[in-house]
């Protein structure tokens, strides 16, 4: 079945109270400890995500929207504003006492969720989900791609100080939910043939099946569960999926954690596939 509209306005606020225990539960050590986020270290997570929140009510709720001389960027250029821009701040809030950082995650990611909660899901998102390969969105995917952003985050700190992964194993399934949606732009440069498909099995407690197919008058396409007799089946657990898709996985270790079933070389866009800008 085609993938289902993910309505994660309700799962927000949850999301952000729990990290936001774990932010106020930090020693001084921990907040200097590396990321999976390349140098960034836990305060610098943390600030990012002050920053996204506050980014996301300016332009969205407010109609701030960022001053440009031009068109926006697209695919590397993008990526190098978009990293410009996270620099900037990370640099800025460095400055930032740990106190002063958990205060500002507590207002920013309470006000990110009072507004997300007040959006309909079939209007127009006002950026569309560029790593879905997309020039234009519906709110409900812009909003599952700012769930994934807030969540993997999250993630990223528990992975760091050894808080071990999240309570709720259905945040991270709405999460992979949402990432399936890159799938198809991944495999745009694989040329198509009569029954080609391939098929992710996430196992784990926030699994699922997917198929990725080429259709002839759509191209590549996703849905929900397994269509028979595929050319290349994937298995890989839930806790291996998130770090893959959201840039936290080389290609190298990810050919040694995921089981490949079938034609290897249609592997390599799924190893690629990536649910954030890079």
């Amino acid at each position: 079945m085609p993938l289902p509209v993910i309505d994660t306005r309700p799962l927000f606020r949850p999301l952000c109270r729990d990290i936001l225990a774990v932010v106020g539960s930090l020693t001084p050590a921990d907040w200097m400890r590396p990321t999976l986020a390349g140098a960034w270290r836990v305060r610098d997570v943390v600030a990012h995500m002050i920053d996204t929140a506050l980014r996301r009510l300016s332009f969205d709720r407010d109609g701030a929207l960022p001053t440009a001389s031009g068109p926006p960027p697209a695919d590397r250029d993008l990526a190098a504003f978009i990293n410009d821009i996270n620099a900037v701040w990370v640099r800025a809030a460095d400055r930032f006492s740990p106190r002063v950082l958990t205060d500002l995650y507590a207002h920013a990611s309470a006000g990110l969720a009072d507004f997300i909660e007040t959006l309909n899901l079939h209007d127009a998102a006002v950026f569309p989900v560029s790593w879905a390969g997309e020039s234009a969105s519906a709110r409900w995917l812009d909003v599952g791609r700012e769930f994934t952003e807030v969540w993997h985050h999250g993630a990223q700190i528990r992975d760091a100080v050894g808080a071990g992964p999240f309570p709720n194993a259905g945040w991270l399934h709405a999460v992979l939910q949402i990432a399936m949606h890159a799938l198809p732009y991944a495999y745009r440069d694989v040329p198509p043939r009569p029954g080609l498909s391939v098929v992710v099995d996430v196992t784990g407690a926030a699994g699922g099946t997917w198929t990725v197919w080429h259709d002839a008058d759509r191209g590549w396409d996703v849905e929900e569960g397994r269509r028979p007799l595929p050319s290349m089946s994937a298995t890989l657990p839930d806790d291996v999926a998130w770090r893959l898709l959201f840039n936290a996985l080389s290609i190298a270790d990810a050919r040694s954690l995921v089981r490949v079933d079938g034609d290897a070389t249609l592997a390599l866009p799924l190893l690629q596939a990536r649910s954030v800008i890079v």
